[in-house]
């Protein structure tokens, strides 16, 4: 069984693919390799292999685990799950066979809705024409700051039925976004004890230009050591939009 997931954004986690290593910025404080390391010392299988040497900054073996593709079928209530939450699909270890496998899951099972979020937004458009794009697939990108807004680009290359941006952490401004065929965007800030600060100015502009742009927004947290401290409630109100296709689900 999937476990239940703390994300606000999301029902479940599936993850047929673990480890993952430094890409930007954002992977600085990487809240998977923190996690995987106590998943290990408690035992848990999917941790006790490191996999192949990571050696460019933090980061864990990739492994994949066949083993897990059969998880989906046992679920019996429609779920939304949040595929890959300990790693990123789209890394370069992950054999594009591999990818197809779990989309032939996720078409198999089309009760349920998948989101798939990467920051290895070159390889997902270099690959995409050599898979099979389920309509039940979420695709997103983290864009944690102005430096990496091309993966929005990158995107829009692919036939995803919703598309969306996960501005978190949020680590900088992001100004001038280009939300033409974006269905979702979340923002956040950091949490942990090695957290960047969020200034107030970043998630309100990308609230703003969400609200311009007629495009759902999600206001996930403000961050921090103790992140539910601070909550989540940005000018008064809790902002919980998402794609009309799954709104009435959660």
């Amino acid at each position: 069984m999937s476990a239940k997931s703390q994300i606000e954004w999301t029902e479940a986690t599936w993850n047929p693919v673990t480890g993952c290593d430094r890409v930007a910025a954002g992977c600085d404080n990487c809240y998977a390799l923190a996690l995987s390391k106590r998943l290990k010392a408690m035992g848990a299988e999917k941790y006790q292999n490191d996999g192949s040497p990571i050696t460019s900054g933090p980061g864990f073996g990739v492994t994949i685990h066949p083993q897990a593709l059969r998880q989906p079928y046992s679920w019996k209530a429609p779920k939304v799950v949040f595929v890959n939450s300990m790693s990123d699909l789209f890394h370069a270890k992950v054999p594009v066979s591999f990818v197809q496998d779990i989309f032939d899951v996720i078409a198999a099972t089309p009760q349920h809705t998948y989101q798939v979020l990467t920051k290895r937004s070159h390889r997902m458009a270099r690959v995409a024409s050599r898979l099979d794009w389920p309509q039940n697939l979420w695709m997103g990108v983290s864009v944690e700051n102005q430096d990496v807004v091309d993966r929005i680009d990158h995107l829009r290359q692919v036939p995803a039925s919703v598309r969306f941006l996960s501005c978190e952490p949020l680590i900088g401004p992001i100004e001038g976004l280009n939300l033409d065929e974006i269905h979702w965007v979340i923002a956040g800030g950091e949490s942990g004890p090695n957290h960047r600060p969020m200034d107030p100015r970043w998630v309100e502009s990308i609230r703003d230009q969400c609200l311009d742009a007629e495009v759902p927004f999600f206001f996930k947290q403000w961050g921090g050591r103790t992140p539910k401290k601070n909550g989540r409630t940005l000018a008064g109100r809790t902002w919980d939009a998402m794609p009309s296709t799954i709104s009435q689900a959660l």
